[in-house]
């Protein structure tokens, strides 16, 4: 029977359509029409009330529950017709029926279908509303952000009872149908011109216009009242803000509020700076570039040196590590904030009510507060993990002996990198990943120039493998350490080891101060839920980096930190969207993997259909000679088009590379502007504006192309190349060498 249904109501719908432009119905539903026909109308009103008010019902419900255009014309009409208390009685109940209609048609037709098809990604929507669907389906009616039409259709395709949809859609849509029939009952005494400008229907009109900007200030108000309402809000303030975390984000927040002359407390439970120049960037950059130095000597014969054999000092590699974030610390210290005016209080932040943050005993009262409390490595359950001998890139630092044996689990971005510096080294790496390639989450071919690049150094990869337990035994020697891991067809293969470095991720720390108690909202991945202005569930709290994600960047937390500063300081003013459009990332790998925007993977899961223009490195003057004659610049664009879309870099130097591409896409400058800038010979960055050459290459105007071949043999005196063979040998060399 269902399958009867969908068909026969879909060919009535149809029919209606077909009815509407057919007939040009349309034509009907103007002011223009609704003026010509009021006296007429008016007169069958006065003859007919009942059947006149159930016939303008009846047409009111059908052509909202079909959406067709007219539902406004009909509400002003029918203020000028029956006048307002009517008028808002049958237009109130005729619209939310007609709505209603519409949104069980869309859930009738399309809601499992919809389902079906795109259910793991509308999962957070379908959560959401089941919990505050029906306050934001109030305020959609009572905001006309969205078209009703379109809220209606929409919401059809989410889990939103239909009892529910009614009653919130008749209270939400009746303020703004008073204010547009109070409208309609002053267009409707209008006479002559004159009557445009009279005091009334002007006043009419000012409200029609400013009622979003109202409804929208009441429904800000509402909901601050119902996110507040267990809390007394101080008369006074201590500081304008206080910064928990002194992570990139928290020292970029309270920087800004310092340069504008806030008053800020910034407040840091361990180190200034965070884990970027404790444990994280800084110190893996240094080891990075001990590897690399490492990895140039032992390649010192391809460039006609000969050195003894290189010994590595891990001990005076790890004290170079601390020295250089010992250099870097005074960026980020306690003296140059405090200079900048910024209140740095080391110890544990608690915090107690939307205002106020306890640390050392001592109570603050602040406007506004960001969390920056950052991220810790992730530590899997798995048995055995506790009796081993674990690092994690908290506690990887602190190590003066370099492990003979060493196990990598995972084959993210961290994984790779300290993998490779270890086998570097001289460690000997195992490196353990469950997915099919290392870096998931960049095109294929980026990620096996990453893969064959690590085999080539000796770190021995298990793709397709889990860890499932640890064992140790202890025998005469010491204490023997072995993984147990599973590969994909089940089978189990122990792998001894001196020492374990866990890559597998890094969860939010967001437990320990607080947050529990004001009940601030966490999302799917366990990190603090923000708006796109970085608020919290209460207005006045804000989170930026790890803590809140989506990216776990050093200066995606800087970037954030900027909106965050300003729209808790300057918010009553002016708020800004986070904007992560342009947003690079690279893996400093040998070769680095370094992208900004879309890559294939991404395009490809959006079914967006993009141009895919590559350069290969191997090409380029400068690469070869310094003998990095590897990799390439891949970029996307749309059909026939020289937007960038994204970029990605695979080669040496491919971070500094990217910036060009980085900036090209913030500012909206394509493949031809790049093309059309003078680079430096012989450097890296003319990658970039060769591969600028290959996609004008590919879209080079061939018609323009054959006129000019035209115009350039009138020139020589309308001769053809073919007749001379001089020409002719000229152009098959030509030919030959564009073909190599």
């Amino acid at each position: 029977m269902k399958d009867i249904k969908k068909p026969l109501l879909l060919a009535m719908i149809a029919a209606a359509i077909i009815a509407w432009f057919a007939f040009d119905l349309g034509a009907y539903f103007t002011l223009e029409q609704a003026k010509a026909y009021q006296h007429s109308l008016q007169q069958s009103i006065a003859d007919q009330p009942i059947l006149s008010s159930a016939i303008f019902f009846a047409v009111y419900v059908i052509v909202t529950a079909l959406s067709f255009p007219g539902a406004a014309v009909m509400t002003l009409l029918g203020a000028a017709l029956f006048g307002f208390w009517w008028s808002l009685l049958l237009v109130s109940f005729a619209s939310t029926l007609g709505a209603t209609l519409a949104f069980l048609a869309s859930r009738f037709l399309l809601r499992e279908w919809v389902q079906q098809q795109f259910g793991r990604r509308l999962g957070a929507i379908n959560q959401g509303v089941e919990k505050d669907g029906p306050f934001y389906l109030f305020t959609l009616r009572l905001i006309p952000v969205f078209p009703f039409f379109l809220v209606n259709l929409l919401l059809g395709l989410t889990p939103m009872r239909a009892k529910t949809f009614y009653w919130v859609s008749q209270l939400g849509m009746l303020p703004g149908t008073a204010v547009y029939l109070n409208a309609g009952t002053q267009l409707g005494e209008i006479q002559t011109l004159s009557g445009l400008i009279s005091f009334p229907v002007l006043v009419s009109l000012v409200l029609l216009g400013i009622f979003p900007f109202l409804a929208k200030a009441v429904m800000a108000f509402i909901q601050r009242r119902r996110v507040y309402q267990h809390w007394q809000r101080p008369e006074k303030f201590d500081q304008n803000l206080v910064v928990i975390g002194a992570g990139a984000g928290g020292l970029v927040s309270a920087y800004i509020a310092a340069a504008v002359k806030a008053k800020v407390t910034l407040i840091e439970k361990h180190q200034m700076g965070g884990d970027c120049l404790n444990t994280g960037c800084v110190p893996s950059k240094a080891l990075i570039r001990a590897a690399h130095t490492m990895h140039t000597i032992t390649r010192s014969p391809e460039f006609g040196i000969d050195t003894a054999q290189p010994q590595v000092d891990f001990a005076a590699v790890m004290k170079r590590v601390h020295g250089v974030i010992q250099s870097i610390e005074p960026h980020d210290s306690v003296e140059r904030y405090s200079e900048l005016g910024v209140n740095c209080i080391q110890g544990e932040a608690r915090i107690l009510s939307p205002w106020e943050v306890e640390v050392n005993g001592t109570r603050i009262t602040t406007q506004n507060m960001v969390i920056a409390t950052g991220a810790r490595p992730v530590v899997p359950p798995i048995p055995g993990i506790e009796s081993v001998n674990y690092l994690t890139s908290d506690t990887l630092w602190s190590i003066t002996e370099q492990p003979k044996r060493l196990l990598v689990l995972g084959g993210g971005p961290i994984g790779c990198e300290l993998a490779q510096s270890f086998q570097r080294l001289g460690s000997q790496v195992t490196q353990v990943e469950m997915a099919d390639q290392l870096l998931v989450r960049e095109d294929s071919d980026a990620a096996a120039l990453v893969f064959d690049s690590l085999q080539r150094d000796g770190v021995d990869i298990r793709l397709r493998h889990k860890a499932v337990e640890f064992r140790t035994k202890e025998t005469a020697a010491g204490k023997e350490q072995w993984v147990v891991l599973e590969d994909d067809q089940g089978q189990h293969h122990d792998v001894p080891f001196d020492a374990a470095i866990l890559a597998l991720g890094r969860a939010a720390n967001v437990t320990g101060f607080g947050l529990e108690t004001l009940g601030i909202t966490l999302g799917p991945r366990k990190t603090i839920e923000i708006n796109e202005y970085l608020q919290t569930n209460y207005p006045n709290i804000y989170a930026v980096g790890d803590v809140a994600g989506p990216f776990q960047l050093t200066h995606a937390a800087g970037h954030q930190a900027w909106y965050a500063a300003v729209n808790s300081l300057f918010g009553r003013f002016k708020k800004f969207k986070a904007d992560y459009r342009v947003l690079p990332a690279v893996t400093y790998t040998a070769p680095e993997v370094a992208r900004v925007g879309l890559n294939e993977k991404e395009a490809a899961a959006q079914g967006l259909e993009v141009a895919v223009t590559t350069y290969g490195i191997d090409d380029l003057d400068r690469a070869i000679a310094d003998g990095e004659d590897y990799g390439w610049v891949k970029v996307l664009t749309p059909k026939g088009k020289d937007t960038i879309l994204g970029a990605t870099i695979v080669g040496n130097q491919a971070g500094e590379l990217l910036a060009e591409f980085t900036l090209a896409m913030k500012y909206g400058l394509g493949l031809n502007k790049i093309l059309g800038t003078v680079h430096p010979y012989p450097t890296m960055s003319e990658a970039n504006k060769y591969t600028a050459g290959v996609w004008k290459q590919a879209h080079k105007p061939e018609r323009v192309l054959r006129w000019l071949e035209k115009f350039h043999n009138w020139q020589r005196g309308g001769s053809d190349a073919s007749d001379h063979p001089q020409n002719a040998t000229i152009a098959d060399k030509q030919t030959h060498l564009q073909e190599k």
